[in-house]
C-alpha cells in the first residue's frame, strides 16, 4: 500500500470519501496506544543511560541552595511551560514538610520580554534578566528542544561568565546545547518527536525536585525565605 492509499484509508473525508467511524475509532484507539507506548519507552531508556547524569545535576541545584543561591529558569514556546512549571516546583513544594526555595522564571515578565525583544531582539531576552538579576552562587536552568534556542545559548554564555551553575535540558541529539563549554550538566532527551521530548523533560524535573530535597533534607533546618541562611 503506498503512503497516498494509507492516508486516504485514514482520512477518506479529504479525498471526497465518506469516513467509516468505527475504523476511524479503532485507528485512534491504536494510536493512542502506539504514542503511549512510545512515551514511556523514551523515558525508560533516558533514565537508563542517563540517570547518574540526572542525579549530578540535582547535586549540583542542592548546592546551589546550600550556598545561598536561587534557580532561574528559561525556555520559548512550548519550554517556556517547562521553565514555568520548573519554578512553580521550587517555590511551592506540594510535599509537607519541604520548605519553599526561590526560583525565578525568566520567561514570565512580558513586560520585560516585549521590551526587550522589541529595542534589542529576541535574543537578548534572558541575557538582560541574567544580567540584572543573578548572581555568582545562582543557577541556572534552560529549556530547548532542539539545543539549539540562540537566546538560550547567549544566555548561558553570559551565566558562566557571571560564575552561575548551569543545566540545560534538550532533545534530538542535544545540538549546540549539548557541545557548549557554557552548559554544566546537559541532559538530553535522544527522540526526534517534540512531544516525547517535552513529555520526558516534565519528569526530569519532577524527579530533579524530589533529589535535591532529599540531598537537603539535613539542611531543612537553615533554609528560609527560600535562602539558605
Amino acid at each position: 500500500m503506498s503512503e497516498n492509499e494509507a492516508l486516504q484509508g485514514l482520512y477518506p473525508f479529504l479525498h471526497g470519501g465518506k469516513q467509516d467511524a468505527a475504523k476511524l475509532r479503532l485507528a485512534l484507539l491504536e494510536s493512542v496506544r502506539q504514542k503511549a507506548l512510545d512515551s514511556v519507552e523514551v523515558k525508560r531508556r533516558f533514565f537508563a543511560e542517563h540517570g547518574t547524569d540526572v542525579i549530578g545535576a540535582a547535586e549540583a541545584i542542592a548546592g546551589v541552595y546550600r550556598s545561598g543561591g536561587r534557580m532561574f529558569s528559561m525556555g520559548n514556546g512550548g519550554s517556556s511551560c517547562d521553565s514555568a512549571h520548573f519554578a512553580v516546583e521550587f517555590l511551592h513544594p506540594v510535599t509537607a514538610g519541604r520548605p519553599a526555595l526561590t526560583a525565578v522564571n525568566l520567561a514570565s515578565d512580558i513586560a520585560m520580554v516585549t521590551a526587550v525583544g522589541n529595542d534589542v531582539g529576541f535574543g537578548h531576552i534572558f541575557v538582560r534578566q541574567v544580567i540584572a538579576q543573578a548572581g555568582q552562587n545562582d543557577g541556572l536552568v534552560g529549556f530547548s528542544t532542539s539545543g539549539n534556542s540562540e537566546n538560550i545559548l547567549a544566555a548561558f554564555a553570559k551565566a558562566k561568565e557571571l560564575g552561575l551553575m548551569t543545566i540545560g535540558l534538550a532533545g534530538y541529539d542535544g545540538g549546540k546545547m549539548a557541545r557548549s563549554p557554557d552548559v554544566d550538566h546537559c541532559l538530553v532527551v535522544p527522540s526526534e518527536s517534540i512531544h516525547r521530548i517535552q513529555e520526558t523533560h516534565v519528569t526530569i524535573y519532577h524527579i530533579l525536585w524530589d533529589l535535591v530535597h532529599t540531598l537537603l533534607a539535613e539542611d531543612r533546618g537553615r533554609l528560609g525565605a527560600g535562602r539558605v541562611s
